[in-house]
């Protein structure tokens, strides 16, 4: 039985976490350790976890900030409150997730087949069928002028840099640049080799940047197309245009261009790379 665990984060999110927790306990194959960390929720998230905290007290922890911690602070609070336990992989996971044993079972079977994946994520599908591209290219300031300007010929050629195309269309899994962090499967070695999230990002594009560091530390990082979740994305940056949200996500890509040393193309930054473990 495969030892996961979930690390899961909560902010009002009353619609959605008793599905995603649901779906976990009721995975047969996998052995599941649940720490939710709620971000200051004011709805009944907390007390929907905590009615999973009492049926399953050895398999489900809450960690209760009085306020928005962001991203980063608080992923690390859940990965530390894991590591008292014997995992064979961590696992960040988004709250509005529905996850299965064969999605799950699969994602293990790539990453044990392949010693230098240290992420391995799925194919994420609303409810309403519609693919999200999880698996992306590294974001450079001319593909995100591109997406920002209101012009839909630039957008879309701003979506097509960030698409990750499979080096052939028959392979199960294979490596991208980096993965929306709603689903990540990771080998605990990469959390003691790359370290932790950076905290100096509040929000995004913390998923970008702590992909950047797992490249660096000589693991790979990779999509399964043939595991695949439900996940109601929340595009939280799309929904105002002046938001504390944009603000922190304009200030987080600053910032990862700053220590990472790059700004308009990747071909730089990519020669640090070792992912040939």
């Amino acid at each position: 039985m495969v030892r996961i665990g979930f690390v899961i984060l909560t902010w009002n999110s009353e619609k959605v976490i008793d599905r995603c927790l649901n779906s976990i306990v009721k995975l047969k194959q996998i052995k599941p350790y649940v720490v939710v960390v709620d971000n200051g929720s004011v709805d009944n998230t907390n007390t929907i976890v905590d009615e999973y905290s009492t049926k399953y007290p050895d398999a489900f922890k809450l960690i209760r900030y009085k306020a928005n911690r962001g991203t980063t602070v608080s992923r690390n609070a859940g990965i530390r409150a894991l590591s008292e336990f014997e995992l064979d992989y961590y696992c960040i996971l988004d709250s509005d997730t529905i996850i299965s044993d064969g999605a799950f079972l699969k994602l293990a079977h790539e990453m044990n087949s392949n010693p230098s994946y240290g992420i391995i994520g799925p194919k994420m599908v609303s409810s309403s069928g519609v693919e999200q591209m999880s698996a992306r290219a590294f974001p450079t300031l001319i593909e995100k002028l591109y997406k920002a300007l209101p012009f839909k010929s630039l957008q879309k050629k701003g979506e097509e840099i960030e698409r990750q195309l499979p080096p052939n269309e028959e392979m199960e899994s294979y490596p991208v640049d980096y993965l929306m962090s709603a689903c990540w499967l990771i080998r605990p070695q990469v959390i003691h080799t790359a370290g932790l999230l950076d905290e100096k990002l509040f929000y995004a594009p913390e998923d970008a940047e702590y992909c950047i560091c797992v490249w660096k530390s000589g693991y790979q990082v990779a999509f399964c197309s043939s595991a695949q979740i439900t996940h109601e994305w929340q595009r939280l940056s799309k929904k105002k245009l002046i938001s504390k949200i944009n603000y922190e996500h304009i200030k987080g890509l600053i910032y990862m261009f700053w220590k990472h040393q790059y700004l308009f193309s990747t071909a730089k930054l990519k020669k640090t790379f070792n992912g040939d473990k």
